[in-house]
């Protein structure tokens, strides 16, 4: 038996197998460069093996701007405030224009105007000039708007004023006084712990997004 050949033959079968695995063909010279690249140019609108990027479906959008702007005006914000606060948080850049908003919620230039008025005032957005233009845009104010939302205006402050006034009153004695003592008691619990919970907020916050 040729030992040598029987060796020879095995070596070049591995060497073919390694070409083709490489993308070569088995045929090839083993001096022969691997076969062609795999083209992983990215093409705009397409991830990187050609399959269409995720798009925003305007419906899907339109419909959380609408369903959260109904939960902030339930909590006490006017309507047309809540409605273009909610297409600006579900904007991508955090930021629209006039133009942009009116178009997308369907109102006019000055209700647009009106609503961005409040918010501003409610230091939940601002106003801003986009780069290279003579268009304002108007933006989120910051990503704590949520801190602002849950102590504007030191409501908390002034309920607990009216809630002593009504114990004083009242007296603290009658049933509607020890009533309304028990809500003052639990208005100054939650102003006490708000300041400890935020922190603890931003401390988790920074733990799940990695934001300071």
């Amino acid at each position: 038996m040729d030992v040598t050949g029987a060796q020879a033959g095995r070596a070049e079968n591995a060497s073919a197998d390694v070409r083709a695995e490489a993308g070569a063909s088995p045929n090839a010279s083993p001096n022969a460069g691997p076969g062609p690249a795999r083209n992983t140019t990215v093409t705009p609108g397409q991830g990187p093996d050609g399959d269409p990027e995720p798009s925003r479906d305007p419906e899907a959008v339109s419909r959380f701007v609408e369903r959260f702007a109904a939960q902030l005006t339930e909590a006490g914000m006017p309507r047309m405030p809540s409605r273009v606060f909610a297409a600006l948080l579900a904007s991508d850049t955090g930021g629209l224009s006039s133009a942009e908003l009116g178009e997308q919620l369907q109102i006019s230039p000055a209700a647009v105007s009106g609503a961005v008025r409040y918010l501003a005032q409610q230091h939940m957005v601002s106003r801003e000039r986009e780069p290279g233009s003579r268009r304002d845009l108007y933006r989120m104010h910051s990503d704590q708007w949520y801190e602002v939302l849950a102590n504007r205006d030191g409501v908390i402050k002034r309920w607990e004023d009216a809630l002593r006034e009504g114990v004083e009153n009242l007296g603290p004695a009658t049933p509607a006084g020890r009533r309304i003592a028990e809500t003052l008691a639990f208005f100054v619990f939650v102003e006490t712990e708000y300041a400890g919970m935020m922190e603890r907020w931003r401390v988790h916050r920074a733990e799940l997004f990695g934001e300071g």
